[in-house]
């Protein structure tokens, strides 16, 4: 198994870098078009369990788009051979004292890069 190949590393590291800013400015159809269309996809939010593309596309588009900026703190992307990816962040929302977790699997489709799984989760905050 050959780990971070640099060239599927800058692959992983650019596609997620657009679901980031596609995330922070709420642009729905690069979100949508970056999470696999399929029924086995799934994603775990912080208040959620959304099982299929489906239900992560009707998701978004009922978000708020507003109070989405955040701070990435840390940010870890392991490739695994040519074709599977995993991309895991720590992040401050703008304003919050807590730390969130995010975490997706990506896959190489005929498409491109897609995310088919994810999970979202937020820490509590630190005792004052």
């Amino acid at each position: 198994m050959q780990i971070n190949l640099p060239d599927v590393l800058a692959e992983v590291t650019a596609a997620f870098a657009r679901y980031e800013r596609a995330l922070t400015s709420n642009d729905v159809s690069v979100l949508d078009e970056l999470f696999w269309q399929s029924p086995h996809t799934l994603r775990y939010g912080a208040t959620e369990n959304l099982y299929g593309y489906e239900a992560i596309a009707g998701f978004r588009a009922g978000r708020p788009s507003s109070g989405l900026e955040r701070e990435v703190l840390k940010t870890v992307i392991t490739t695994y051979g040519r074709d599977c990816a995993t991309a895991n962040i720590e992040f401050r929302r703008t304003g919050s004292a807590s730390t969130g977790r995010q975490s997706q699997t990506w896959l190489r489709m005929p498409e491109g890069w897609r995310v088919v799984a994810a999970h979202v989760s937020l820490l509590a905050p630190p005792a004052a």
